[in-house]
This record gives C-alpha cells, structure tokens and sequence, in this order.
C-alpha cells in the first residue's frame, strides 16, 4: 500500500507542516525568531502528541492495537451509555473511537489510559532525540513482536515525522490481516500440546498414586519396627532392629523427596494445562469468526453461481434478484471504482437506478442527504467505509426512514448475495450476534 497517495497521508503531511511546540509556533510567527526570544525558546522543549491532536483516521489502529477490550469495558461506560457486561466488543471498539475523535474529557481518559498501561515503552522512546533513532527503535520493537507499547510511543513521540508515522501504520494494518492467516496451524499445534498435557497428566498421576502407596507401606514397616523394639525380652536383640530402623527412616526419607519432586511437577503441568486451556478459548473465539467468514462467502459464491447459471439457462428470462431491482433505486455509499461500475451495470441492467457517493471523502456530505429521501434502500460494504461515514449514513436513514443493508466487501459477490436475499424473504428469526471484527481492520 502506497500511503503517500491517500487521503490520511495528506493528512499526516498537513499535521507535520504545522508548528508541533511552542518554539516552532514562536519561530512561524512574524518577528518570532528564536534569535529574538532565546530564553523562551530554551524554556519550550518539544513535547508529545496527544490522542486528540492525532489525526481520527489513526484512532482506530491506535485503540485496536494498544488497549485492551477489559479496560475499555471499566473505562467507556463514565462518557457513554453502554452495559459493560451485554455489549459485544465490536460496540466497544467503535464507541471508544468515537470518544477519541471527539476530544474533551473523554479523550483525555483514553490519553492517560494508554501512557499508564505503555509507561515503560514511553521512557525507552524517550531516549531517542531524532526521527533516525526513533525508527531504529521503532523496527526494533516490531523485529521482536512488542508492539502495542511501541506503536503508542512512536505515534507520539515530539521527533515523530510523516514518513515514520505512514510506515508504521502501514506494518499494523497489514498485521491485522496476517493474524487470521495463522488460524489453521495455531489449531493443530494446539491439539498436539492438548493431548501432550493429557498423557503427562495421566503419567504423573500413575506415579504419585505408586509414591503413595510405597510411603503407606513403609510407614507401616516402620511402626512395626519400633513395636518389635518395645517388646519385653528383646533388649539384646536392639542393635538389628535400631539398624533396620535407619535404613528405613534414608529409605522414606528419598521417597518424600521423590514424592515432593512428582509434586512440583504435577504444578507446572497444571499450569501449563491452564495456560493452554485459555489459549484454545481465544482460539476458538479466532475460529467461529473464520467460519462466520466462510459462511458468508459460501453465500456469495451460491449467489454469483447460481445468476451465472441462469444466464446459461435462458438469456432472455429475468432473475428473481434481478425483477427485485426493476425500479428500484439503490445508493450505494463508498466501495472501491471497479466493483462500483460492475454493480452500477448489473443494477442498470435489471431496470434498476444506482447511485454512487464515497461518504463524504471526496464528494459533499449534502449530496449523500439529498439522495436519501428518493432511495429505496442503502448499501455498504464495511471494509471500504470509515467510521465518520458511516456512522452518518445511519443516522442519516433512521432519520428519512430508509433502510440500509452492510455487506461483508466492497466485491460483486457480496452485492449479488445481499439481493438474492432481499429478493427471497425469509421468515423471522432471532437476531444474529453481532461480529468481533473490527468494521476498519478485518
């Protein structure tokens, strides 16, 4: 991804063209040269972003990546009317960056939040007093795999440049996507240390249970020999048992430490059980989100087949899907150009009307409201929209009446299946809950 040619780089651009302290303010001032005023320049060392000065396009990354779902949970509900035990992640993500972007005192709480959870990441960043050291740090902490902290210091950071910050947003928007790659071989390394964990649990309890029973029957061993002592008439015969004594008290004395030895290892498969047992929860949670994916592409797929197929069959009959759209007038807000002209094609041909708006990018948010009021319903795709558009879609169409559907991409598959469904109504059913992928990220 070239980050130059979009809009947040342009962005980033006009943030680093403006002064970033109070010496750079005084210098870009008429007569406010730092030859003029060296003292108050001395007294203005440059000093680090806040999370509202930050640009709202990177708020997303920087909540997803460096703060936890749990934190956010005790934190969001002081701002916002949330249930901080029924809202699902996905609530809480979006609310949280909704709170970022508006600044106040809300932000301020998520500002601190971060600097108290990556303190020790921030004083490390600190040590580097130019934008080279900054990102030498910076790709040593991606190197090793540490970067939440890292990411929140380097966004930061006072000698932060455009270039620094466009590439490191670039190496956490990729990471998002490479984590759903490694579902598959997590799952089956999983399995194998599941079933390692179980057979050496089994071989520690065979061994603890055969301690056991060696130190009850040296126990009993043993009180038969200080009997045998106490017997009247056996004083000259004391030596042997007393010898037999101490051989067994050594003997009982090397099962105990053997019997403490299984012990502790016993603990650490244990712990070693719970730490796999939490891994396979979060795997699973990893796992039921890939097949929610897998089921709504085998949905697309069904969709697109089944209008190739009837086009195959008869070129003059007309699609359910395809007789929903004659006359219908769709709008359809942000997308990428290629998909975009496919669809607009696709709609046209049914009898259909499309219309096209990138949710305020580029084009006027006041064309989008205009559209509504004549529009029979609203599409997007949630993986080419931002929050602020979307966001203002739906308000948009609660407040005209207007319904509006989220498709799964911005593809020609998506769409088809989105019709075929609207096409064929189904009946009534409970709610499907809502998904954990973040609406930006995947």
């Amino acid at each position: 991804m070239n980050f130059q040619q979009t809009p947040i780089a342009k962005v980033f651009e006009k943030a680093g063209n403006q002064p970033r302290n109070a010496l750079g303010a005084a210098m870009a001032r008429p007569g406010g040269s730092s030859a003029d005023k060296p003292r108050e320049a001395a007294e203005a060392p440059p000093r680090r972003a806040r999370l509202a000065d930050l640009n709202v396009h990177i708020h997303c990354s920087i909540i997803g990546t460096c703060l936890g779902t749990a934190e956010l949970r005790k934190l969001l509900p002081r701002f916002r009317e949330l249930d901080r035990e029924r809202a699902t992640d996905l609530e809480i993500h979006h609310a949280a960056v909704e709170l970022a972007g508006e600044g106040g005192a809300g932000a301020k709480a998520l500002h601190k939040a971060l600097d108290d959870r990556h303190a020790v990441t921030i004083r490390k960043f600190r040590e580097a007093k130019d934008a080279g050291a900054l990102n030498d740090a910076w790709l040593g902490y991606l190197a090793s795999g540490d970067i939440p902290g890292a990411y929140w210091a380097l966004m930061t950071h006072p000698f932060v440049t455009t270039e620094i910050r466009n590439a490191a947003f670039g190496e956490v928007h990729m990471l998002s996507h490479l984590v759903g790659a490694a579902n598959r071989a997590d799952i089956r390394r999983l399995l194998a240390l599941e079933q390692e964990n179980a057979e050496l649990k089994d071989k520690v309890d065979r061994q603890q249970q055969r301690l056991q029973e060696a130190n009850a029957r040296h126990q009993n061993e043993l009180q038969l020999a200080r009997d045998a002592l106490l017997v009247p008439g056996r004083v000259e015969t004391s030596a042997a048992p007393a010898a037999g004594v101490v051989e067994l008290n050594s003997a009982l004395a090397a099962k105990d430490r053997a019997l403490a030895h299984q012990a502790k290892r016993r603990e650490l498969a244990e712990q070693a059980l719970e730490e796999q047992l939490e891994l396979t929860r979060g795997l699973n949670e990893r796992l039921a989100h890939a097949r929610a994916l897998a089921e709504s592409l085998g949905t697309e797929l069904e969709a697109m087949e089944a209008a190739y197929a009837r086009r195959l069959e008869s070129s003059d009959a007309e699609s359910a899907a395809h007789g929903f759209l004659l006359g219908k007038r769709v709008v359809y807000v942000g997308g990428r150009p290629a998909p975009n002209r496919a669809i607009k094609s696709l709609v046209e041909s049914a009898g259909g009307e499309l219309q096209l708006h990138d949710g305020g990018m580029e084009d006027k948010r006041g064309l989008f409201a205009a559209a509504l009021p004549s529009a029979d319903f609203v599409v997007f795709p949630v993986d080419c929209i931002n929050h602020d558009a979307m966001s203002n879609l739906k308000k948009l169409c609660e407040r005209h009446q207007v319904p509006f559907h989220a498709l799964r991409s911005a593809s020609i598959a998506s769409f088809s299946a989105l019709v075929a469904k609207l096409a064929t109504p189904a009946p009534e059913t409970a709610a499907a809950p809502l998904s954990h992928f973040c609406l930006r990220h995947g």
